[in-house]
């Protein structure tokens, strides 16, 4: 990769179209990723090649004129190419140089989620049940959700309000493990919070204690939700 910006070229892309245009190649036998114009527009021009296979079989006499068995031939393969473009926005180096992680402090806890999907299928129900109990029932209400886990593979979210109380629970999740090159080695990962609250709570998720929680709006968790569609493990820290 070349550019006049130290070989960085910081695209902005529409996930949606990203997604689809991936998961079209999940069968493929191989797919390249390129960066071109058309019509004078950046594209990622995603070429997928998929094999397809087709058998003949034939029944012939032998020369005795009795019929043997059908003998199957290797009818041969074919390629079919496919490319798909996605239509992208290139960045200026300016334009980004406000970007960068976030500095945070060390999470107390760190899970495996379960499915996006299914996290935002029960968050948008709960959302419209708080949106509902809240007074007059005003859709510009701001409601917030509380999102909980522990070290034991324990997830918890939760809505609450003056009139009702609801949460759901998942266990059985995965905490995974740290990378000692990440963390200071053995030795940084025995002083991490995370070792300390693996102390605390249960796997079955009914002690109170080793929990760590945060309130988050649900109308900014139901955007994040929406990368769902993109699959693969997503980490949650807090």
């Amino acid at each position: 990769m070349q550019s006049a910006a130290g070989n960085v070229i910081n695209l902005q892309v529409p996930l949606s179209a990203l997604s689809r245009a991936i998961k079209s190649a999940v069968t493929a036998t191989s797919a390249t990723i390129r960066l071109t114009k058309k019509d004078n527009i950046p594209v990622l021009a995603l070429t997928i090649a998929t094999t397809t296979f087709s058998t003949t079989n034939s029944a012939l006499p032998t020369r005795n004129d009795d019929w043997d068995a059908p003998s199957f031939d290797d009818g041969g393969s074919r390629e079919t190419i496919i490319t798909q473009e996605i239509p992208v926005k290139v960045l200026a180096p300016e334009t980004v140089a406000h970007l960068h992680e976030p500095v945070y402090r060390e999470p107390d806890v760190h899970i495996m989620l379960p499915p996006l999907m299914q996290l935002k299928s029960i968050s948008d129900r709960f959302t419209k049940l708080a949106l509902a109990d809240a007074k007059g029932g005003s859709s510009t209400s701001t409601t917030r959700l509380e999102l909980a886990a522990n070290m034991h593979g324990c997830l918890k979210m939760s809505v609450r309000s003056d009139a009702m109380s609801i949460s759901s629970v998942w266990t059985d999740l995965t905490n995974p493990d740290l990378d000692p090159n990440e963390n200071g080695g053995e030795a940084g990962i025995a002083v991490h919070p995370s070792t300390r609250m693996k102390q605390l709570g249960s796997a079955d998720g009914r002690s109170e204690e080793g929990w760590a929680l945060v309130r988050i709006d649900a109308r900014d968790w139901g955007r994040v939700m929406s990368v769902g569609r993109l699959g693969g493990r997503v980490i949650a820290c807090m």
